[in-house]
């Protein structure tokens, strides 16, 4: 729960602000029944199959994979890939949407996952920045193809579950090479930076008007954990950066923040946002 002291504050904040700035971690899709892989065994509990193999979330996300066993890269990839877009966005999405409306269309969406959730739910493809790519687009795999980042098809990956492994392997149309997701994974010499640096772009443009026009950002962070904490630092960066930005920290586990520039609410996604704005 949050005081209501502090939840008038919270709501004054947003009330006040001129600008929204979301950026969102793995807990936003919790609520929608996605998982966060929080922790090995979290990620176990997702993929039973890889617990029997020793691999962790780090091991499968690699993409040398897509070299020694394409099968069992498009049946990490491929699952995920099936599950996202069949993902319906929970109702927090839909509380998001009408706040940036009220404020004329004036923010921006910053996120590191990959399931493209927020374009589902009915937010501007040119204002969202999926820092870590996008399951949703593809690539080849081979760093001397001159293909490009593209749009992947909409059908289903088959995957055999119970022995992880995808029935069909993708392949690229100008080398033949086996495709994979354009997604930032560990170790990755492969991934084709050009869409995320592009929509970074954009949301530095933004950035710059905001902070030129001296404009008051609320930045509402959502599911964004310590493990891999590239959105908790970018969203401290952009309240240390602006005069006029304060940051709602919400995650149930690990929800501190620096009281001179933030608010902390303890609650999953969905549940602080019916708190904070209204219920679905």
């Amino acid at each position: 729960m949050i005081d209501n002291e502090l939840l008038e504050e919270i709501k004054k904040s947003i009330d006040d602000a001129d600008a929204i700035l979301i950026t969102a971690g793995a807990g936003m899709g919790v609520d929608s029944g996605l998982p966060d892989f929080r922790g090995t065994s979290g990620f176990w509990k997702s993929y039973p199959v890889v617990e029997k193999l020793g691999l962790s979330f780090e091991d499968m996300a690699n993409p040398q994979w897509f070299e020694k066993d394409p099968a069992l890269a498009w049946a990490f990839y491929g699952h995920r890939f099936n599950l996202y877009r069949d993902t319906t966005p929970h109702c927090g999405f839909k509380l998001l949407k009408d706040l940036v409306e009220s404020k004329n269309d004036n923010y921006f969406i910053l996120t590191s996952n990959v399931d493209g959730q927020f374009q589902k739910a009915g937010f501007d493809e040119d204002k969202i920045a999926e820092v870590h790519g996008s399951i949703l687009h593809w690539q080849c795999s081979n760093v001397e193809c001159e293909s490009e980042i593209f749009e992947a098809e909409d059908k289903d990956i088959d995957v055999d579950i119970d022995q992880f492994k995808a029935l069909e392997i993708p392949h690229c149309k100008e080398c033949q090479s086996v495709l994979r997701p354009n997604i930032l994974m560990f170790g990755d010499n492969t991934f084709l930076e050009d869409r995320v640096e592009d929509q970074e772009d954009s949301f530095h443009v933004w950035l710059a008007k905001l902070q030129f026009t001296n404009q008051k950002l609320v930045v509402i962070e959502l599911g964004a954990g310590t493990t891999i904490p590239t959105i908790r630092h970018k969203s401290e960066h952009v309240v240390e950066t602006l005069d006029n930005a304060k940051l709602i920290r919400i995650n149930p586990r690990e929800s501190q923040v620096d009281k001179s520039y933030g608010f902390s609410v303890p609650l999953g996604s969905l549940e602080a946002l019916e708190t904070i704005l209204k219920p679905c």
